[in-house]
């Protein structure tokens, strides 16, 4: 399974994140670039530790067999998986390299993870390793979503 504590795996995605550009649309989804761009900002900052929620109702139903699916096997995250509440991005323009230059800030941080238990909003306590599954396949997913 691919993570993102793999420097290699780190690198492709930067590098996949640069290949974005103002006239960059996505192919499913309800996000513009920016929207979309701010949200995997906000998503990192969770997965760092550095912005924590509350754990939403149907996360604590369901979270740990939902953990369990996504990080199961090398698939892409589905088109259709909403979005969390706390995740989403209302306001529809921004700056657009000020949040990519964040975003791969905050991936260029997980060369050295933080060492304190990581709480998903929806997933709930996390490891290391499925931290690194899950930070993957979400920036993978968003990268897909908008065609790089």
């Amino acid at each position: 399974m691919k993570t993102i504590f793999d420097e290699t795996v780190r690198i492709q995605l930067i590098d996949r994140i640069e290949t974005l550009n103002k006239n960059s649309v996505a192919l499913w989804g309800k996000m513009n670039l920016y929207q979309m761009l701010k949200h995997c900002r906000i998503y990192e900052e969770m997965m760092l530790g550095k912005n924590k929620y509350q754990r939403v109702f149907l996360g604590r139903l369901f979270g740990k067999m939902a953990l369990k699916e996504f990080t199961q096997d090398e698939s892409p995250i589905k088109q259709k998986t909403p979005t969390l509440n706390q995740l989403k991005v209302k306001e529809k323009s921004g700056d657009i390299e000020s949040e990519r230059k964040k975003w791969v800030a905050l991936l260029n941080e997980y060369a050295n993870p933080p060492k304190h238990e990581i709480v998903h909003s929806f997933f709930g306590k996390l490891s290391h390793e499925q931290v690194g599954q899950l930070v993957y396949k979400h920036t993978d997913h968003h990268l897909r979503q908008f065609n790089v």
